[in-house]
């Protein structure tokens, strides 16, 4: 090796170093690729704001919807991977993406560092009150005596809840008919309105029309009952498997310093537990789950392999 090379290459160390070593002098990115005010946005608002103490330095969201996250996952990849500009991820960008889109301009394994792991937020089938089935079993006797005639909505035509209505349907060897909307709120005012009959819901949107009955819950897909909806059995109490969620967590660029992942991993992990988070988990039903960056993106490839033959086998394309 050319010594200006070797003495280029040190340098190139010795400032990731000192990088890591001073890290956070100025205020953090985290892009999230949805609109203000949705679920995922409140989401990551507290978890930034738990994070912050730990760091000294302020994390502004900066919101960039469209296109499944994808818009999201452009402005991260044209970031430094100084842990100045992170990524929240979910299933769209972690793991559904490169099968609704052909060409998917980035690889999850290949260009994220992993972070760590937020939670999952299970989703919870609600109909509306008139529907002649009050019970997760008789639910599935209605729709199996009326292949296609049962409609439901969804918020997108690749979205997590429609993957988990697929899902359910190919298990049990159902059939109803797909509606996708643009967003889950105008698709539960349409259960409310009773213009559609069913759909798989989280309970950010979910939790007030089920308490005040505008919608009827029939199961939760969480392995154990919700605190904020303790009367709602799970889909398992009700003998069907339905494990179907939304994950959520924390990514960065390609190449990040490992220290400097370490450090928000730490505050990561320490946020989940604060009061406030822990109050909006048990509203929302997310189920925390705290761990080391592995343990995140070994997470990832579980659901890939998983979800994946459901994509294909559906034909679900995005929009």
């Amino acid at each position: 090796m050319k010594r200006r090379d070797f003495a280029g290459g040190m340098a190139a160390l010795y400032g990731m170093a000192h990088a890591a070593s001073t890290y956070p002098a100025k205020p953090i990115r985290c892009i999230l690729g949805y609109a203000a005010g949705g679920a995922s946005d409140t989401l990551v608002r507290i978890v930034a704001e738990g994070m912050q103490a730990g760091l000294g330095t302020t994390i502004v969201v900066d919101n960039r919807p469209g296109a499944s996250g994808n818009i999201g996952v452009a402005a991260l990849m044209q970031s430094a991977p100084d842990g100045y500009t992170l990524l929240h991820g979910e299933n769209s960008t972690l793991f559904t993406n490169e099968f609704l889109f052909p060409k998917l301009p980035y690889n999850p394994d290949r260009d994220f560092t992993y972070i760590g792991a937020i939670g999952r937020v299970p989703f919870t089938l609600v109909v509306h009150p008139s529907f002649p089935a009050r019970t997760l079993v008789e639910f599935v006797a209605y729709v199996k005596a009326n292949p296609g005639k049962v409609n439901y909505g969804t918020p997108g035509a690749g979205s997590p809840q429609r993957i988990a209505m697929e899902m359910f349907q190919s298990t049990y060897g159902l059939k109803l008919t797909h509606v996708a909307y643009k967003g889950g709120a105008p698709a539960l005012f349409d259960v409310r309105s009773g213009q559609i009959e069913a759909m798989m819901t989280d309970l950010s949107i979910g939790l007030q029309p089920i308490r005040d009955g505008s919608v009827r819950a029939l199961a939760v897909s969480a392995p154990s009952r919700v605190a904020s909806i303790p009367d709602i059995p799970t889909f398992a109490e009700a003998g069907f498997t339905n494990n179907a969620f939304t994950l959520h967590g924390l990514l960065g660029p390609a190449g990040m310093p490992r220290d400097i992942v370490e450090r928000l991993n730490t505050e990561l992990n320490k946020a989940l537990h604060t009061p406030k988070a822990v109050q909006q988990f048990a509203n929302t039903g997310l189920q925390p789950t705290p761990g080391t960056p592995l343990e995140f993106q070994q997470m990832v490839r579980a659901e890939r392999a998983r979800i994946g033959p459901v994509i294909k086998a559906a034909g679900i394309k995005a929009e």
